[in-house]
């Protein structure tokens, strides 16, 4: 069993940054790739980055690429988001979520099998 907290969220003006972080339980965090996604009111959840198991291989989803970062700390359980440029359409709770142990790396929310219960952010303009 793998527990995710996320924190880090909220209020920013747009231009302004936030840095997200998800902290996991468990031995088996450094085995798991780790993808962030984000869900807007009346819309599907979709992808934002992922990170495979030792960091060396990143994803980032076109609406964000350029303005986030994703990186992890195994020595730490975690995961972090970094967001810059901060614009009013990132508004959105946001998850991070863990695939199964030494799978190949997705986008797709059905391979992630432990979510976080999520983290407002919202970018006024």
């Amino acid at each position: 069993q793998v527990q995710l907290v996320e924190s880090g969220g909220g209020l920013v003006q747009a231009g302004g940054s936030l840095r997200l972080s998800c902290e996991a339980s468990g031995r088996t965090f450094s085995s798991r790739a780790m993808g962030w996604f984000r869900q807007a009111p009346g819309k599907e959840r979709e992808f934002v980055a992922r990170i495979s198991r030792n960091g060396g291989t990143i994803y980032y989803a076109d609406a964000v690429k350029g303005r986030f970062t994703i990186s992890r700390d195994n020595a730490k359980n975690t995961v972090y988001l970094q967001m810059n440029s901060l614009k009013p359409e990132d508004t959105a709770v946001y998850y991070c979520a863990a695939q199964p142990p030494y799978t190949v790396g997705s986008s797709i929310p059905t391979a992630y099998d432990y979510w976080g219960q999520g983290t407002q952010v919202t970018v006024s303009s």
